[in-house]
C-alpha cells in the first residue's frame, strides 16, 4: 500500500515525526518534492535530529529511502546529512537517489540571495536555499540532471550554455561576478564523486515494489498553503506540496496512493512571509512559541522564530480538502496544556461578511479572524496512550476541530518522542 504524509498548513506541522513513527511498518520512504529549504525534526532512540533532505525512514535499517525525481537535490547537504546521522550512532541507511533528480547548484543559492537583496522590502522571505532558481531552471530546461554527471561530453557543452544564460543576469541585473564554465564543470565532477554510489533507477525500483504490494510512504515537505497553485501565492514554495504530486515526484501510478495522512498542528505556526489570519502577537505569541514543539517553535532549517497563531479551521479544512485527506494526524496537542481557555479561528470576516471558505490571497490579506473560545484542560497529557484517558476538555477540543474541518482525526501526537502517539478510531464518517 502507498500512503502519503503531507501538511495541511504552512509547513512545520510535524510530518517528520509522523513519518518516523509510521515507517516502522513501511518498506520504503520516498521524498518526492522540495529541497533543503525546510526540515523535519525527529526525536527517537538515537536522539534529536533535524533532517533537511534525507527521508525520515533513515533511522530504520530495513527501509529503502529514496530521493525521487521531483526533489531539488543539494548534494553537499545530502552527503553531510548522511555522515551526521552515522556519526551519532545510526546504522548506515539504505539510500537511493533517482538518476532523474536534478541538482541545486551553488549558483542557484547565489541567485536566490541576489534576488532577495534586489527586492529589498518586497522580498518573498526566501530561505535562500536556491529553491526558486532551481525550479525555474528545471522548467526552463537548463537544469542539470544527476544522470548527466556521467556523460562528460554533455557536461562540456552544457556548462558553456548555462554560463552564457546566467552571466547576462549577473552582469546586467545583479552586477555580480560572472560564472566560468571550467569552474562549473569542476563543481559538477565533484558532485559526481560524492553521489555516484547512491544513484539508481528508482522509478523501476518503485514499480517493482508496487507490484509486490510493499508498504511505501511518500513524505512531503511544507504544506497545502505553500503550494504554488493552491496556496497563498506568491508567498509559496516552488514545487507542489500536495499528495497528488507524490505520484509524479516519486514516479508511481496515481491510483496506487490509498491513504493520505494530512498533518495538522493543534495550534498554528509559520516561518516566512505571507497571509496568516489567526496569527497572534506579543506575550501571548512568545509564550506559545517558547512552549511549542520540542525546544520551542523555531525553523528547523533557518532557525527563525516561527510566527504563532491559534488553530485555524478555515485554513486547515481547505488544506485537508486539496490534499485529498483520508486521515488527519493532530500534533503537539500536549503544548496547549498550560491554557485555561483555547481560542479557535472558526471563520474569516472579509469585507463585512463571515466566510468559512478559504479565499485567494487578494481577499485573504483583508481577512480578520472570527474566534470561538473552548475550555482548556490545564494539565500535562504526555505519556497517555489511550484516547479515553485524555482529559474530557482535551477530547472535546479534538472532536470540535474534527467536526469543523470535516475529516477524521485518527492520529494524535502528545509529545516529541516516537512513542508519544495515540491512535484513535474516529467516530466521524467521511
Amino acid at each position: 500500500m502507498v500512503k502519503a504524509i503531507v501538511g495541511a498548513n504552512w509547513g512545520d506541522e510535524g510530518k517528520g515525526k509522523i513519518t518516523d513513527a509510521m515507517a516502522k511498518e513501511a518498506d520504503l520512504v520516498v521524498r518526492f518534492q522540495g529541497g533543503a529549504n525546510a526540515g523535519h525534526t525527529i526525536v527517537n532512540n538515537y536522539g534529536k535530529f533535524a533532517l533537511h533532505t534525507l527521508p525520515s525512514g533513515v533511522f530504520y535499517e530495513h527501509i529503502h529511502n529514496i530521493i525521487g525525481p521531483g526533489v531539488a537535490l543539494n548534494i553537499p547537504v545530502f552527503v553531510k546529512e548522511i555522515e551526521s546521522v552515522i556519526e551519532r550512532g545510526v546504522p548506515k541507511p539504505k539510500i537511493m537517489v533517482s538518476e532523474r533528480a536534478q541538482m541545486v547548484m551553488s549558483y542557484h543559492i547565489l541567485f536566490d540571495q541576489y534576488e532577495e537583496e534586489r527586492l529589498g522590502g518586497k522580498s518573498f522571505g526566501s530561505t535562500k536555499s536556491g529553491i526558486a532558481p532551481f525550479y525555474s531552471d528545471k522548467y526552463a530546461k537548463i537544469g542539470f540532471q544527476v544522470s548527466e554527471l556521467f556523460d562528460e561530453k554533455i557536461l562540456d557543452e552544457k556548462v558553456v550554455r548555462v554560463c552564457e544564460t546566467k552571466n547576462v543576469l549577473l552582469e546586467h541585473l545583479y552586477h555580480k561576478p560572472l560564472l566560468k564554465p571550467e569552474e562549473l564543470k569542476k563543481e559538477l565532477l565533484g558532485y559526481r564523486e560524492m553521489i555516484e554510489l547512491y544513484v539508481s533507477d528508482t522509478s523501476a525500483f518503485l514499480w517493482q515494489a508496487v507490484q509486490k504490494g510493499q508498504n511505501i510512504l511518500l513524505e512531503g515537505q511544507l504544506g497545502s498553503l505553500k503550494d504554488p497553485d493552491h496556496g497563498i501565492y506568491p508567498m509559496v514554495t516552488s514545487s507542489s506540496t500536495l499528495a497528488a504530486f507524490g505520484a509524479i515526484g516519486a514516479g508511481i501510478p496515481p491510483y496506487e496512493i490509498k491513504k493520505v495522512i494530512t498533518v495538522c498542528k493543534a495550534y498554528s505556526s509559520a516561518v516566512g512571509a505571507g497571509a496568516f489570519v489567526s496569527e497572534i502577537f506579543g506575550e501571548e505569541a512568545d509564550e506559545l512559541r517558547r512552549r511549542g514543539g520540542d525546544g520551542g517553535e523555531y525553523g528547523v532549517t533557518t532557525g527563525r522564530p516561527r510566527r504563532m497563531g491559534w488553530f485555524d479551521v478555515v485554513a486547515s479544512k481547505y488544506g485537508c480538502q486539496v490534499q485529498g485527506t483520508t486521515d488527519v494526524a493532530f500534533t503537539v496537542l500536549d503544548v496547549l496544556g498550560y491554557l485555561e481557555e483555547i481560542p479557535v479561528c472558526v471563520g474569516y470576516e472579509v469585507d463585512g461578511n463571515v466566510t468559512t471558505t478559504f479565499p485567494p490571497t487578494v481577499k485573504l490579506e483583508k481577512a480578520k479572524p472570527v474566534f470561538e473560545v473552548l475550555p482548556g484542560w490545564n494539565c500535562d497529557i504526555r505519556g497517555i496512550k489511550n484516547y479515553e484517558e485524555l482529559p474530557e476538555n482535551c477530547r472535546k477540543y479534538i472532536e470540535f476541530v474534527e467536526e469543523k474541518i470535516g475529516f477524521p482525526i485518527t492520529i494524535i501526537s502528545n509529545g516529541p518522542g516516537r512513542e508519544d502517539i495515540i491512535y484513535r478510531e474516529s467516530g466521524r464518517k467521511v
